[in-house]
């Protein structure tokens, strides 16, 4: 959608004018601020817009400042013509937002090859948190916001290269069937400073393919052992093929996909390594492993912590499941 159209039917708008007292500097920096957050347009001072299906919060910032000795006013108004509208909408555009927050995720990327995996797992939480702000502010999407989101999955995809460099290539062919007692007691391999797939396949493995299963970090696919089953690396025994994540090909290996709580696991596992239908956990549990990595010291205490999250996501997934049955 682009501004420069104009809409055939003026938008609904929520004008809210408001003054405070000249000695009431703390609330009225308090106000703007909330002003501010919320992306208003300025008409002039103390005068401030929003759509109206966006202006809830003005109710409350308009009691805040009665309370504070202030008056305000609260008007729901549209513009006579199209053209006038459209000129309230331009108060709205985030073109220069979007193409300063571009500017330095091109900026940000440049760093990633000297920083450690902690250090840009840092720099995308507070991007992503720069991000969703832009966003919730744009009441108006335009060619701008689809740049935006295009170098934001570019910068994401930069900085999960730079923490993972050896992700594996898709290989071709399908899942070959495996039998469970082959897989017992066995050494298992991946690359080390564990991720999304990662992290989700060696759970996978020890809670329902190989219970005593020992893991071995390696700096390098090629330090994996001749006598370890290497799995999410290239050349491994299991990793990925076709479409299908190394978690994915797991499952099918072992004929896992038939659990429900499992195949939910996967698809957001699936949506976080290569991207695809979103799931609604798949937010919640990518900052869960990204703030965790901060906080243990190493990739054995990692899959220990996080291995609680996915037994919690497996019961709650198939409990939904059961519901709907």
């Amino acid at each position: 959608m682009s501004t420069s159209s104009t809409p055939s039917t003026p938008s609904e708008w929520r004008l809210l004018v408001l003054s405070l007292p000249a000695s009431s500097a703390t609330p009225r920096m308090r106000i703007w601020r909330a002003l501010k957050t919320l992306g208003c347009g300025a008409l002039r001072d103390g005068a401030y817009l929003l759509p109206r299906t966006a202006a809830g919060p003005f109710d409350a910032l308009a009691e805040e400042t009665i309370a504070e000795g202030g008056v305000a006013w609260l008007l729901d108004i549209q513009a006579p013509t199209a053209e006038e509208d459209a000129l309230l909408r331009g108060l709205f555009a985030r073109n220069k937002d979007y193409a300063e927050f571009i500017d330095g995720l091109r900026e940000t990327r440049k760093t990633l090859p000297a920083l450690s995996p902690q250090e840009i797992t840092r720099l995308l939480r507070k991007s992503g948190r720069d991000y969703d702000a832009l966003r919730g502010i744009d009441y108006f999407p335009n060619e701008s916001s689809l740049d935006a989101e295009v170098y934001w999955a570019d910068f994401r995809a930069g900085a999960a290269l730079a923490i993972s460099p050896d992700e594996p290539h898709a290989a071709p062919g399908q899942v070959r069937k495996r039998n469970f007692d082959a897989y017992q007691g066995k050494l298992w391999a991946t690359r080390r400073h564990l991720w999304i797939d990662r992290v989700a396949s060696a759970w996978l493995i020890r809670r329902f393919i190989d219970r005593t299963a020992r893991f071995l970090w390696l700096p390098q696919p090629a330090d994996c052992p001749d006598d370890a089953l290497g799995f999410d690396f290239d050349g491994a025994a299991f990793t990925h093929i076709g479409e299908m994540v190394t978690f994915e090909v797991l499952l099918a290996s072992f004929g896992l996909d038939q659990d429900a709580g499992l195949s939910r696991v996967a698809a957001m596992v699936h949506a976080l390594d290569v991207g695809g239908d979103p799931v609604p956990e798949a937010a919640g549990f990518e900052a869960i492993m990204a703030g965790m990595r901060q906080r243990v010291s190493g990739d054995d205490e990692l899959l220990m912590e996080m291995s609680s999250a996915l037994d919690a996501l497996h019961t709650h997934f198939n409990e939904q499941n059961q519901k709907k049955n």
